[in-house]
């Protein structure tokens, strides 16, 4: 029998042995992983466990043993929950009423996203100190390809990503999850299949018999209604897409049919790239109470701008093109875009783009949501170069960099803009941002 790679994730402790130890030789410790691949694959995917709620709950430690849930209002989405939660049916993405029924005990936070971006880019900047090949995914997982970096780092991918683990729950007091393969798609499924505070291993040499029998569900992009039409045809289980001839999965199904019989092989080709760009950013809300009136959606579509600019700010990027985004009460979308001659991350710049585009879509509609966001995202260089262009676009960019200032050192609510202190009747309160469910991407 060859021997087995083991791994202590708490003393960071590895060797080989002909057994695999239920725990560690030196520390004791039953955290302990062992695999015949273990210190020869190079291919991982790092997750956040519950990310915004492992931030919430690291910096109130009252909230520890509590479910939390992480959204709020009547008609919102739940962004993402803490575990405890998880245990009564809460999901993200859930509709905050189905949440409140299934944990009717559970604490609800508003998302503080400037706070969770911080977060998210120590956690990147740690991951750059490993490899150049970070690959973002959303605001709490990424791709590494730590494919010779074993010289530099005088230790296995695997050591090295255990160390990772331990040092952003040390020092940054959250935790992670890793999934270690040999390619981008098994990483990424290694990394649910532990969670939280996980640390899982899918090898080449059992990447078939591992899939065979899963749900079709598992492979990324099948969604609910491809994979109703794969049960009609009689596929239900990776394993039958491995039996199946490729060529007529391609002709059943062209394209998807061809990645089908790939992924189903667990044969991935992509490479992980640290240019990834991000497409576009927004920010959004469902009203507890339709809204046609032309001054309240306004108020409300200040209150998303300014989200907005804080999260490109926060990023230091910048934007183009502005998108506004409104949902009818009979579920129709409604999407007007206007392209910026100069790109920008100014919440006054997109407020008054914005509610240009409100004002031509007021015709007596009610709305039960809007949002606004930006595409055509670029990094930002300085100083917007709009501030240029007239001296009143200046002023407002001064006082707003001014009351950035004031934000940063005292709060959110220590400047507040007139139009979002006056008080608000009560259809006008949003339910919660819907635009920041954890995991998702763009």
């Amino acid at each position: 029998m060859a021997a087995l790679g083991y791994l202590c994730r708490d003393c960071i402790a590895s060797g080989t042995a002909a057994h695999a130890p239920s725990r560690c030789p030196q520390c004791g410790s039953p955290r302990i992983i062992s695999h015949a691949e273990l210190f020869t694959l190079d291919i991982a995917h790092i997750d956040c466990d519950a990310f915004y709620a492992s931030v919430e709950k690291r910096d109130d430690p009252t909230l520890a043993d509590k479910p939390l849930i992480i959204g709020g209002g009547v008609r919102g989405v739940v962004s993402t929950c803490c575990y405890i939660a998880r245990q009564s049916g809460v999901r993200s993405a859930m509709p905050m009423f189905k949440a409140r029924e299934l944990c009717p005990n559970a604490v609800i936070i508003k998302p503080n996203m400037a706070k969770y971006v911080g977060v998210s880019r120590q956690i990147r900047a740690l991951m750059d100190t490993l490899t150049p090949l970070v690959e973002p995914l959303s605001i709490d997982e990424a791709f590494l390809d730590l494919s010779g970096t074993q010289a530099l780092h005088r230790a296995a991918p695997a050591v090295v990503l255990a160390r990772l683990a331990r040092r952003i729950e040390t020092e940054l007091g959250i935790t992670v999850s890793v999934g270690l393969s040999h390619n981008k798609f098994l990483a990424k499924i290694a990394s649910d299949l532990d969670k939280p505070r996980g640390f899982a291993i899918i090898g080449a040499a059992e990447t078939l018999g591992f899939l065979a029998p899963r749900p079709i569900s598992l492979i990324y992009g099948v969604g609910k209604v491809f994979t109703e039409t794969l049960r009609k045809d009689g596929f239900t289980t990776i394993g039958q897409l491995q039996q199946h001839p490729p060529e007529d999965l391609m002709r059943r199904y062209g394209e998807t049919g061809a990645r089908l019989a790939r992924l189903s092989r667990g044969e991935d080709a992509r490479s992980i790239s640290s240019n990834r760009e991000e497409k576009s950013v927004s920010s959004e809300t469902t009203f507890n109470t339709d809204i046609k009136d032309f001054d309240q959606l306004s108020v409300e579509l200040l209150r998303l701008s300014e989200r907005l600019s804080e999260r490109l700010k926060a990023k230091n990027i910048v934007g183009d093109t502005v998108t506004l985004k409104l949902k009818s009460t009979d579920f129709r979308l409604r999407t007007r875009a206007r392209h910026l001659m100069i790109p920008t991350q100014l919440a006054n710049t997109l407020y008054e783009t914005g509610q240009y585009l409100l004002a031509r879509e007021i015709d007596g509609t009610a709305f039960r949501l809007l949002g606004i966001g930006v595409s055509g995202i670029d990094a930002a260089t300085g100083e917007d170069p709009s501030d240029l262009l007239e001296p009143a676009i200046a002023r407002k960019a001064a006082a707003e960099r001014a009351m950035d200032r004031v934000r940063t050192r005292f709060g959110r609510e220590a400047v507040v803009r007139g139009k979002l202190y006056r008080p608000k009747p009560e259809a006008a309160r949003p339910a919660t941002p819907d635009d920041e469910t954890e995991g998702k991407t763009r």
